[in-house]
Order: C-alpha cells, then sequence, then structure tokens
C-alpha cells in the first residue's frame, strides 16, 4: 500500500476496516457516444473502455478495493469486461447517477473505508499523482476535494446558435474525478440530499454545507462523452505505446482423406482435409506465431505442444485469443496482421472478406486492420502438386514504453 495511506484520521482509525476504496459509476447508458453498445464496454485499442478505467485506477492506488456500479441489465458485458480483475462484487445502480453512488456507498458501508474516491468509468486516463494529491488533501483534513483544471478558452454563452455575451473565465475550473471524501462524511450527505439532480458528489457535499477543496488535476484526465472522445482517446493509447514490433509465422499442414478445410477460422468445402494435432487451420497458426515473436514469446508449439492431448482436435481460435491476450495483458494493441495463403486449391478469393472478419472478430481489431491474401507457387513444389498449403503471417503490435 502506498505510504500516504499509512496514516489514517484519528476518531475513524479502530472503525475502519480499510483506508480508502475507489467507487466507480458505470450504469449510465452514455447516449451521447452514439449507437451501439453502453460506451463503457466498448473497445479502445482492444481494450473495454471500462477495464482500461479499471486498470488505470489499480496502477494508480494498487491495493485498494475497487467497487463498481452497474447496470442490471449489463452484467453479462461487465464480467466479460472485467474477466481476472481483482475487484468487489457489482452493485445494480439506480435510474439517475446519485442514486448509483449511493448503492455503492451502501455496498461498501460493512467496510467504512476512511475515504471514498468516486470515479467516472469512462475516465480511463486516472494517474497515481492525481490521487496522491487527493488522498494527501484528505489527510490534512478536507471533507471534499476534486481534482479540476483551470479554464484556459474563450467562454461564449450561447442561445439558438447566436453569441450573447462573453464569459468571465477568471476564477473558473473544469473538475473531474475521483472526487474524494471521507466515507462517513458522503454517506450522511447522500442521506440528506434532497432531491436526485445532483451531477456529481462535490455538489451533494456543497449542499451539505461541506467546504470544497481543488487540487491540480489533469487535463488528459478527460471523460469519453462523444465518438470523437473515443479516437482521441485510442490515439493517446497508440502514441504512449511507442515500442512498435513485427512479428513473422510460417507454417504447413499436408492433405489427407476429408470433406473440408479450415483456413483463417472459415470452414471451406473441399475435397480433401488438413491433417493436424489440432483443427489444421494454417492461417491461424502462422498468425498465432506472427503475434507471440512480435512478443518474443515463444512459439505456438510452446504454448500448446502436440504431444498433449488435450489438445487434440482443438479448434484453432483458441490459439490465435492465447496469443492476442498476451498482447493485452503486457498493455499492447495490435496494429495490424497479414496472412498469405499460399496452395492451388480451394480458391482463396471468393472467402478472402469471410476471413478477414473471423479474424477481425477474433483479435478484437477492425477489419480494415487485417490482410487476407492468397498465391501458388505454378505447379512447383508440395503446394504445387496439391498436396498441402502453407500460410505465412505478418502481426505489427504496440507495447508501452516501460515494457522494452
Amino acid at each position: 500500500m502506498p505510504e500516504v495511506l499509512t496514516k489514517s484520521q484519528p476518531q475513524r482509525a479502530e472503525k475502519s476496516l480499510i483506508p480508502a476504496a475507489f467507487l466507480v459509476v458505470a450504469a449510465g447508458r452514455g447516449t451521447r457516444a452514439g449507437e451501439g453498445l453502453p460506451k463503457q464496454y466498448r473497445t479502445i485499442a482492444g481494450k473495454p473502455l471500462i477495464r482500461l478505467t479499471l486498470e488505470a485506477l489499480a496502477r494508480a492506488l494498487p491495493g485498494t478495493p475497487i467497487q463498481v456500479v452497474i447496470n442490471a441489465d449489463d452484467r453479462a458485458f461487465f464480467d466479460t469486461a472485467t474477466a481476472g480483475l481483482e475487484l468487489l462484487p457489482p452493485v445494480n445502480g439506480g435510474e439517475t447517477r446519485q442514486a448509483s453512488v449511493r448503492a455503492g456507498l451502501e455496498a461498501l458501508s460493512a467496510a467504512a473505508p476512511n475515504y471514498i474516491l468516486v470515479h467516472d468509468a469512462a475516465r480511463p486516463f486516472i494517474d497515481a499523482g492525481t490521487v496522491s494529491r487527493l488522498i494527501t488533501a484528505l489527510e490534512d483534513g478536507a471533507k471534499a476535494v476534486l481534482p479540476a483544471t483551470k479554464v484556459t478558452d474563450t467562454l461564449k454563452a450561447v442561445e439558438d446558435g447566436v453569441i450573447k455575451r462573453t464569459v468571465d473565465r477568471d476564477g473558473l475550473y473544469a473538475v473531474q474525478t475521483p472526487q474524494a471524501f471521507p466515507f462517513a462524511d458522503l454517506m450522511a450527505a447522500h442521506a440528506a440530499a434532497e432531491g436526485d439532480g445532483y451531477t456529481d458528489d462535490g455538489a451533494v457535499m456543497e449542499a451539505a454545507g461541506a467546504h470544497v477543496q481543488v487540487v491540480e488535476g489533469r487535463e488528459d484526465n478527460f471523460k469519453i462523452t462523444t465518438p470523437g472522445d473515443f479516437i482521441k482517446a485510442e490515439q493517446k493509447i497508440m502514441m504512449a505505446n511507442a515500442d512498435v514490433r513485427t512479428g513473422m509465422g510460417y507454417d504447413v499442414h499436408r492433405f489427407e482423406d476429408g470433406d473440408h478445410v479450415w483456413l483463417c477460422g472459415i470452414k471451406i468445402p473441399h475435397g480433401r482435409t488438413l491433417k493436424g494435432h489440432s483443427d489444421a487451420d494454417v492461417g491461424l497458426h502462422a498468425l498465432t506465431d506472427a503475434l507471440l515473436a512480435a512478443l518474443c514469446d515463444g512459439d505456438i508449439g510452446t504454448h500448446f505442444p502436440p504431444s498433449d492431448e488435450k489438445w487434440r482436435g482443438c479448434e484453432s481460435h483458441v490459439f490465435l485469443s492465447f496469443a492476442r491476450d498476451r498482447v493485452l495483458a503486457r498493455g499492447g494493441q495490435i496494429a495490424h496482421v497479414g496472412v498469405l495463403l499460399i496452395c492451388e486449391k480451394p480458391k482463396i478469393g471468393p472467402h478472402m472478406d469471410a476471413m478477414r472478419a473471423r479474424i477481425a472478430e477474433l483479435l478484437d481489431i477492425p477489419m480494415n486492420r487485417v490482410s487476407v491474401q492468397a498465391t501458388t507457387t505454378e505447379k512447383l513444389g508440395f503446394t504445387g502438386r496439391e498436396e498441402g498449403i502453407a500460410a505465412q503471417a505478418t502481426a505489427t503490435v504496440r507495447l508501452p514504453l516501460e515494457d522494452m
């Protein structure tokens, strides 16, 4: 636990089971983000937005419990997006943000942390410095602390598309999350709050008569609200992940009796099938090796040895998903992949788009980052004699600089 948490408020130290906790509000619908899944479950650079946020909080204050408040209809999305993360069991939120925060506070009431930090699920770039400033202010006696950035743009009051006046920006700040409070004080303020129209917890504490302070926030701790924010966030992650690597993979499988082949995740009718320990999808095998090569993480045989019977007949998307997860586990993104299939038959052209779509689905990247090509060897060699199929693959990944 960071040093900043070793000093708790004396009057609560014996009552509290934990020094601090995060409460993440993720029950909203995010309608301004456009059509599709609730925005917190859409992906940015290959990861769900909510996962990026939760991972950032875990890095900012390691070991601190995280309570997430979700929409009851989103439980399956939440479980998929947060698989493997250490979180408290989620609780269902209410019709408003205020109701959702109350639900989260009630879930934490038994633990009664000294401090509670309430954070938006759609702010994935929170950093340790901001969290440390919030905790320090609370330890110095503050009852409500908000990160904020000074407004620097000229502000205009506009009605019906017409500027009515210029607003004096002197003393104006844009507030962010997490917003930090003594847990008991925020509980009491929510219990006393009239109405359900408060848009942040600083306002709830203001209504309760608390003196609300600000500490320095960061411009890059922005909230994902619009489709443009998703683009901005992905660009930020891509720029941070500047360790660009390219891996190559190659695989061969011979034909045997059968009536279909699996290629790049697509079942294609054919007069023969490919022989292998698994389903012998030569395209996905080569691509798996390419991703592992980019990570310097062995090859498909290292992780899935053919001597192990449990992989007999395994569908090759299992191998590719494993390699994808190895990239994501290191904070990386898959920037581009390409597969070249080498064979006389079957004809690949009619199936290329289906193959690209399947690979994009498995890697959770846009289809325009997936290339599938085909060629022959002009009747030369084992592929020219139609004895089997070969595949070459490349994969470009971006890793964080600290991973170098």
